[in-house]
């Protein structure tokens, strides 16, 4: 199976003969080809196949054929044939989204911005577009696909795409039933999709909880404890975090404390600040905690007594792709440093990011190296067993680790969309670059846009 870029142009003529230049053809096995067929994403065509004398490797499509293929634009692809005489050219890649307050200037709302930088790393390689779910039209195998480019975005129907990148950002529509069954409709129609939803916290303990190699790293955790299985964690590991099962931002964690001689103390973010509340007994905890969230839908999860920097806890968000060869990569990595008072790192609760060989070689001099190696060897581990035990394929994943005060390393979270607000920080946008590169590739990957099949 050949695979390789090439030039694609619309020729002004009405025939069902493709053209494609010496060099093309000989690089994808053609020679001596008449007929073939000519497919983009889900749409097939019969042609005839004709050579042409022209430098490089070139592909001219007549103007039935385009419109037939519903080819969105012509320039640099990829294009690869196999012993078939099946000539595919893209791959064509969707990122399925949703729009809040969209315009003709911004057709995802808020979201466009970010769904442009997915998607550059494909441009002039590939046809990649983002679409809502009301944009497929099921029956007739096509999708309304918006398309960046320097004019702004354009709006053009493609067939069904190779490959579907899940960034659906509203859980409760993510979840549903009905996207359950659009999703699997890809599925059945051999395009590959991930992430297919967002993880509760209690989803990630389950999948692991059989692996006693990764398990290993996950704190000890209960989901929708009874006040009394909380307080026999705070006996027993002096604080613990509550944490709501969907949440994310830090949004609804509390950080609860039991100090045997001093009562009970209960730490959390509340209108924009940090408060902190102590009690002399567990009933007046339970009191607050139950008027806040009712602990429905929570975790309460074993403290760790994490490295710190000047008096700070720190942990690190490992953002970890799936390559272009199906391998798990850590394609980057931030430090996060609480805030004074603050439950959790996050930025908007008063943490900062920084770059972990800064924090790791301020805590252990000289082995700071070592230290993160071994991390992300654990991440690598415990991504490929989420993976292993999830029913669906995932390609990206956030991963939440610590490392305690006895260098024993511990997973807290991990999330199937992750944000990339660590990026933001100048010495890490060359890995944000890379992550994208990473996501491009392996969409790339399971479109089946591949210079071999697998053994």
């Amino acid at each position: 199976m050949s695979l390789m870029f090439c030039s694609i142009h619309f020729a002004n003529r009405f025939d069902r003969v493709v053209h494609m230049s010496t060099a093309l053809m000989k690089a994808l096995q053609l020679t001596n080809t008449n007929n073939l067929k000519l497919r983009l994403g889900s749409k097939t065509t019969s042609v005839a196949l004709r050579s042409m004398k022209k430098p490089g490797k070139h592909l001219f499509i007549p103007l039935p054929i385009k419109n037939e293929l519903m080819v969105p634009r012509s320039g640099n692809v990829m294009v690869m044939a196999n012993e078939l005489k099946e000539v595919r050219i893209g791959p064509l890649i969707g990122i399925l989204t949703n729009a809040s307050t969209p315009s003709i200037v911004s057709p995802f709302g808020g979201r466009s911005g970010m769904l442009k930088q997915y998607i550059r790393p494909g441009s002039g390689k590939s046809f990649f577009f983002a679409f809502k779910p009301s944009d497929i039209d099921w029956q007739e195998e096509t999708v309304v696909g918006y398309f960046p480019t320097s004019a702004g975005w354009v709006r053009k129907t493609v067939p069904l795409p190779d490959s579907v990148y899940n960034r659906l950002g509203n859980r409760k529509m993510d979840r549903s039933l009905s996207m359950d069954q659009l999703k699997d409709r890809f599925v059945r129609r051999g395009i590959g999709i991930f992430n297919w939803s967002f993880f509760d916290k209690s989803d990630v303990y389950k999948l692991i909880e059989g692996d006693p190699d990764a398990n290993i790293h996950i704190p000890e955790a209960y989901h929708n404890p009874s006040p009394d299985k909380i307080k026999e964690m705070l006996e027993k590991h002096r604080f613990v975090y509550l944490k709501p099962t969907d949440g994310s931002l830090g949004i609804g964690i509390y950080r609860l404390t039991y100090h045997p001689k001093r009562g009970f103390f209960a730490r959390f973010r509340r209108e924009g600040k940090n408060v902190l509340f102590r009690f002399g007994t567990s009933g007046g905890l339970f009191r607050l905690i139950s008027a806040h969230s009712r602990m429905r839908n929570y975790v309460v999860q074993q403290g760790i007594r994490l490295i710190e920097l000047d008096g700070c806890p720190i942990d690190f968000r490992f953002h970890l792709h799936k390559n272009g060869n199906n391998e798990w990569v850590v394609a980057g990595i931030g430090a996060k440093k609480a805030g004074k008072g603050s439950v959790t790192t996050h930025v908007k609760n008063g943490g900062m990011i920084m770059t972990p060989e800064h924090v790791l070689s301020r805590v252990f001099d000289d082995r700071a190296g070592e230290i993160l190696e071994d991390t992300k060897k654990v991440a690598i581990k415990l991504a490929t067993s989420i993976e292993r035990n999830s029913a669906h394929a995932l390609g990206e994943l956030g991963l939440d680790i610590g490392i305690d005060q006895n260098e024993r390393i511990w997973m807290f979270e991990a999330n199937s969309k992750p944000g990339r607000s660590i990026y933001k920080h100048p010495a890490l946008k060359a890995q944000g670059y890379s992550s994208l590169q990473y996501l491009f590739e392996h969409l790339t990957y399971l479109g089946k846009f591949r210079a071999r099949r697998e053994s």
